[in-house]
């Protein structure tokens, strides 16, 4: 007995898809090739090409009017919208078409701009975060041919990776978001073949802290044992963010409650790329460690290198230092008890000065509405096994944003991002394309899904 959605069975929802394929994958390899990284200091033009290429993505399969939208302050936001038929809903659709940064000398096996397919994988930076997320939308509307059973509205950002400016288009064009659902395409599996919806986000707030001690270098021999050196300092701050089994022991930080899903220990090592005999830190399940409780991370500090070592006392050095919050947790509060914390972890009276980087909430996604099942139903039935709610430690601020604009609206977090092999911003980023077809045909199928149901 064939599964009926919509004007679409199951069946033909396959067919059309795996038709489709070949040419899904040509243009994610186009796509891919745009170095579309928008930090500050990279070039302009292929940010600005790879917004018109998204453009023109969109328009081929299916959206007549995707056009730019000026983001003051930053690149543009891709925009389309296919009115819904009388009384059916409306679904917004999200992507982003930024990357990191990306080099070959960090350690790729390929050129990162230049796609390799291989062993079902298609390679390339962008493969999975999060150019696959624009052909995962126009392929899923490219199957309606132009006429899908609910409204959609397409937004493309030029920024999720940066500083994003997208939150001023929310406040000014209210308009444009107003929705029953918003599919953010930006997600994904623990594992190939392996269904997950995300269902929380934790947030992000970052600082850098330095450290002074002396008004300017001295030699080490003369000096040292008396005079305090900053890098010993901040190294003996830094050392205070953690207590011994790697737990994060700044005092006053929000853990949410713990969730049900649970990640694979041994699938979780090889994923992260844990060295042999390297343990793991903090404890507890591992899936709270990941998706509901804070965690801590140094991830840079300006001292002198090996190459301009001298044997000196440092008189300044300084951290950046990022930190994932709890789902729910105030993201500003968050930040200051950080920042608090680390203040007061100063020895020798040392000099300290801690300024705020950002910060932004994270997100915890209602499960309970007609939306949220037809999309159960829909990756179930895509990829034939029973579909895992899990968390993930990636930050999305704009999930609020939109939450707090359509507050009745709900929310579907998937993607091709498999964690067990994407490595997105990582070296070798890749997407799985059995996992991006089975995803083209679960968001064909939530949309059919959800048409018949008003």
């Amino acid at each position: 007995m064939r599964t009926i959605a919509g004007e679409l069975t199951f069946e033909e929802i396959l067919s059309k898809t795996r038709a489709l394929m070949p040419g899904v994958v040509q243009d994610l390899k186009s796509l891919i090739r745009y170095p579309s990284v928008a930090f500050p200091g990279y070039p302009k033009k292929p940010v600005l090409a790879m917004a018109d290429a998204t453009v023109a993505v969109l328009r081929e399969y299916g959206i007549p009017d995707a056009h730019h939208i000026e983001i003051p302050g930053g690149y543009p936001a891709v925009y389309g919208e296919i009115p819904a038929p009388p009384g059916k809903p409306t679904v917004l659709m999200y992507a982003h078409y930024d990357v990191q940064p990306a080099q070959k000398e960090d350690g790729w096996e390929t050129d990162p701009w230049e796609p390799v397919e291989k062993i079902g994988r298609l390679y390339g930076r962008g493969s999975a975060d999060d150019k696959s997320g624009i052909l995962l939308i126009a392929a899923s509307l490219r199957i309606f041919e132009g006429k899908p059973p609910v409204g959609v509205k397409v937004l493309i950002e030029g920024e999720e990776e940066t500083t994003s400016h997208i939150e001023e288009l929310v406040a000014a064009r209210p308009d444009l978001f107003s929705c029953d659902a918003i599919i953010i395409a930006d997600n994904g599996n623990l594992s190939v073949d392996e269904p997950a919806l995300t269902t929380t986000l934790r947030g992000e707030a970052s600082c850098i802290v330095e450290v002074s001690t002396l008004d300017h270098a001295v030699h080490s021999g003369m000096f040292g044992g008396a005079a305090p050196d900053a890098l010993v300092a901040l190294i003996r701050i830094l050392a205070t963010l953690h207590d011994a089994r790697g737990n994060v022991a700044v005092q006053g930080l929000r853990s949410d409650a713990p969730g049900d899903g649970e990640y694979p220990v041994n699938r979780y090592r090889e994923s992260a790329g844990v060295l042999d005999g390297v343990d793991l830190i903090g404890t507890g399940p591992l899936g709270d460690r990941l998706w509901s409780r804070p965690s801590v991370t140094v991830i840079g500090i300006d001292a002198p290198s090996l190459k301009t070592a001298a044997n000196i006392l440092i008189p300044r050095a300084a951290a950046k230092i990022s930190m994932r919050i709890a789902p729910d947790a105030d993201a500003g509060h968050e930040l200051l008890v950080l920042m608090d914390h680390l203040r007061a972890a100063a020895p020798w009276n040392a000099h300290v000065e801690v300024r705020e980087v950002g910060h932004s909430p994270g997100f915890s996604c209602p499960t309970g509405g007609p939306g949220y099942t037809a999309a159960k139903s829909a990756l179930a039935t895509a990829f034939g096994q029973p579909v895992l709610e899990k968390g993930t430690g990636g930050s999305i601020p704009l999930l609020r944003t939109l939450h707090d604009a359509v507050p009745h609206a709900e929310f579907v977090l998937w993607g091709a991002e498999d964690a067990s092999g994407s490595r997105i911003h990582g070296t070798n980023e890749s997407v799985d394309l059995g996992d991006l077809e089975r995803t083209i045909i679960a968001q064909a199928l939530f949309l059919s899904l959800l048409g018949k149901k008003r």
